[in-house]
């Protein structure tokens, strides 16, 4: 089924009413039985989410297939009768969304976690300690003040919370076609936005002298001394 024909079903089966609907969302909540004792749902005391469940229509929701752990991108489109595997949209274009952060579709945005590395660039901390919003700000005001944009674009930071900021790349024929520089692990150097498949890349090339200037100007900063980029992503049509 194409986008379209996707699109043209659910508009025939869509009735206009006044009902509201809460979609209530447990993220995260994945795990395995801890010594004999069951999972920390199964432990858990969860008396008001029994009452809501008991006037709540209950059931098991797959957002892309069976065996696939999505990420929030094709998550929330899941979840929201789109399919994750026709429609696409990026973790940064979520995160500027979820600011109200007016993307264009001449920008590129990246979900940020500030992070702690060590003197050898291995990352020690991939969220910096979950600093407050205030230091947040703090650290994001040195980065507005300190990089110097590239030719031709301009560089914008964001606050989200705590750990997590937004980067938007703003200028004509830039692309999303960049690597992350998530490691997913501590004891490492974050990835380079180059890396194969993602070394022809003018962005990424970008990025990297970005991400270059971020370390310089955070060297000094006690936890939030690094950033991690991921979710490149243009604004989807």
């Amino acid at each position: 089924m194409t986008g379209d024909d996707y699109g043209d079903l659910i508009s025939s089966l869509a009735i206009a009413n006044d009902k509201r609907i809460v979609l209530l969302v447990m993220d995260g909540v994945g795990d395995c039985d801890n010594d004999g004792h069951g999972t920390a749902l199964q432990q858990a005391r969860t008396p008001n989410l029994d009452a809501l469940a008991a006037h709540s229509a209950l059931g098991l929701h797959l957002p892309v297939a069976t065996a696939v752990t999505p990420g929030s991108g094709p998550g929330h489109l899941g979840l929201f009768g789109y399919d994750p595997t026709v429609y696409k949209v990026g973790r940064g274009v979520l995160s500027a969304l979820g600011i109200e952060f007016p993307i264009t579709p001449r920008d590129v945005a990246a979900r940020l976690n500030f992070c702690t590395v060590d003197k050898a660039g291995n990352v020690t901390d991939r969220r910096a300690g979950r600093i407050s919003d205030d230091e947040n700000k703090r650290v994001l005001a040195l980065l507005r003040e300190g990089v110097t944009p590239p030719a031709g674009a301009e560089v914008l930071f964001e606050t989200v919370a705590e750990h997590r900021a937004l980067m938007v790349l703003r200028g004509d024929d830039l692309d999303d076609d960049i690597g992350e520089t998530d490691p997913q692990a501590t004891g490492v150097s974050p990835l380079s936005p180059t890396a194969p498949p993602h070394d022809k890349s003018r962005t990424a090339a970008i990025v990297t002298d970005i991400i270059s200037q971020v370390g310089k100007i955070l060297a000094g900063e006690p936890q939030a001394n690094m950033i991690l980029a991921r979710g490149f992503a243009k604004f989807p049509d």
